[in-house]
């Protein structure tokens, strides 16, 4: 299972790596801010404060990332033109050049291809 899922693994043990070490270094700045203002460290204050940066970061970096992976691959999976247009125009181009090499034997080679990978 290791083995298998080792790319989630690593992105989780980075991902949690992130996170710890974005708590302990936020409590090292609360802290310290609260020290040179003659502030009392209340738990409740550190944690509403790196919950906002926390979020912050989050909306600012992954959603962003996260849209335009999920935004394509939904564009994608739809077939907007901009996903098909490429394909076809491949597909005209080796028929093409199947038939301009093998002759007549193209379109009996182009049949076996379309039935073992059919067209979509």
């Amino acid at each position: 299972m290791l083995k298998k899922y080792g790319y989630l693994w690593a992105t989780l043990f980075l991902f949690i790596f992130s996170l710890a070490g974005h708590w302990i270094f936020a409590w090292a700045s609360y802290k310290q801010e609260a020290v040179e203002h003659n502030q009392p460290i209340v738990m409740k204050e550190y944690v509403n404060e790196t919950m906002k940066d926390m979020l912050e970061n989050w909306q600012s970096e992954f959603l962003q990332l996260i849209w335009q992976v999920a935004g394509l691959a939904i564009l994608w999976h739809i077939g907007s033109p901009q996903s098909k247009e490429g394909d076809e125009r491949k597909e005209e181009k080796l028929d093409l050049l199947l038939h301009a090499t093998m002759g007549n034997n193209a379109r009996d080679e182009i049949s076996r291809l379309d039935k073992k990978y059919p067209r979509v």
